[in-house]
């Protein structure tokens, strides 16, 4: 068997496209080299959807600062950077895209500067302690971000040209499963060597790991056969950017799909609040660092096609069902929090917990990239999603905020808010036009 029919096979399998000549919205030159791109960009995605959880800013960063003596400030700065700083300057590296016909390129230099921003982070916690270790993780972190900002606006560019309309849900749903399997495997050795949780060298180890899987994913991203694309769009970035932003209100269909997405970050807000109730309300030992990677990837793997698949036919209803799910959960936190706190001590219910939040969202994340991609064309898509996550970073800037409301009024004061956004984004969600397209294929 040839690498081609091998490849064919694979595809055809994961895509569950057998005759490999589904190829809705992409150029007809690109038809022919759909299965190489997909599971390349497959196997790009799940490596470095494991380095996303293997060097998290919710969960690993946090945890590797605190065990080796940095101060707090530090620690409640890593989501907001890393959050917004790979989303805010998108609109500007967009125009630059939309100058050159194959994108991939972009992906690759984003790769290549996350992974040299890890190594940097390695050795500083090789050598540094305390505040000096804070302040080389929080800028390292920040250069990481940046460059995984230009990799968010070129994936879904070179996905939209190179992987066919009823099958970009399954690419991302079978990369987040994948990617979960192995999140969870890793987790299973922190869990089974408690003596190693919080060791400098377990960081170190997590760090080199990042590292590697970037360089991986760069080498394999390079090989997509990518055809250009036009080029007609570019121009000065900030002039440029500017006019991007009327397309929120001149492209209604686009600014309601902000504005869901917008009210989405309550399935993502809603994690570490859920994982506060349970560390103050019940046992910490749940909460340690192999125990929430386990639940993370315990999600992706289970609902990582699932989601996927549905979102080849109806993104915006998974959007909705992922809101709903989110919105669940932390109505039964809270009702555990106000009638049996003791039971945020048992066991399977705090898992139970971490896991739905995980699964939702999962679903929301993939739910909402399928939708932009589809809704978009190979024109404007770049554009899109620069003006989209420009939009999100100013509001995850603004999820600050909550902390304030956890210091003020507690954790369950800000569930009841992402409570309520919850509900609104659903409704949003709902009202969305379908833009999958056939959904026989």
């Amino acid at each position: 068997m040839t690498d081609k029919q091998l490849t064919e096979k694979v595809y055809g399998y994961l895509a569950e496209d057998e005759d490999a000549r589904v190829c809705k919205d992409i150029p007809e030159s690109a038809c022919n080299h759909q299965p190489k791109s997909f599971v390349l960009m497959l196997l790009s995605l799940t490596l470095t959807k494991l380095g996303d959880s293997l060097v998290s800013a919710r969960l690993v960063l946090p945890w590797m600062l605190s065990s080796l003596g940095a101060p707090a400030i530090f620690i409640s700065a890593l989501v907001p950077l890393r959050e917004s700083l790979a989303l805010l300057p998108q609109l500007f590296v967009a125009q630059q895209l939309r100058q050159q016909p194959v994108r991939k390129w972009f992906w690759v230099a984003g790769s290549v500067g996350q992974a040299a921003s890890l190594l940097l982070m390695l050795f500083a916690v090789a050598t540094l302690n305390n505040s000096a270790l804070g302040w080389s993780v929080v800028l390292l972190l920040a250069l990481f971000s940046l460059s995984r900002g230009i990799c968010s606006v070129a994936n879904k560019d070179v996905t939209g040209k190179t992987v066919s309309k009823t099958r970009r849900g399954r690419l991302s749903g079978v990369a987040a499963s994948s990617a979960g399997l192995l999140t969870l495997l890793t987790a299973l050795v922190i869990v089974f060597s408690p003596e190693v949780d919080g060791q400098r060298w377990l960081f170190l180890a997590l760090l080199g790991a990042g590292v590697v899987l970037w360089l991986l994913a760069a080498a394999l991203y390079a090989g997509i056969p990518e055809v250009a694309g036009a080029t007609e769009g570019g121009g000065n970035a900030v002039s440029e950017a500017v006019k991007s932003m009327s397309l929120l209100w001149k492209n209604g269909q686009f600014g309601h799909f902000v504005l869901t997405r917008a009210l989405l970050v309550a399935a993502a807000f809603a994690i570490p609040y859920i994982v506060v109730l349970i560390q103050r309300q019940g046992d910490t030992e749940l909460t340690s660092l192999g125990s929430l990677m386990l639940a993370s990837g315990l999600a992706g793997l289970l609902a990582g096609r699932f989601w996927g698949r549905w979102s080849d036919s109806a993104s915006h209803h998974v959007m909705a069902a992922a809101s709903i799910m989110s919105t669940l959960v932390m109505a039964a936190a809270l009702a555990i929090f106000y009638w049996a706190p003791n039971w945020l001590g048992l066991e399977w219910i705090a898992a139970l917990l971490l896991f739905a939040s995980a699964v939702a969202h999962h679903g929301a994340r993939v739910g909402r990239k399928t939708y932009l991609v589809d809704m978009a064309n190979q024109e404007n898509r770049a554009q899109l999603t620069a003006v989209s996550n420009t939009v999100m970073g100013v509001v995850l800037l603004a999820g600050l905020l909550l902390g304030w409301v956890d210091a003020a009024f507690g954790a369950h004061a800000v569930l009841w808010l992402l409570v309520v956004v919850g509900v609104l984004a659903t409704l949003s969600a709902l009202k969305l036009p379908d833009v999958s397209g056939d959904t026989s294929a």
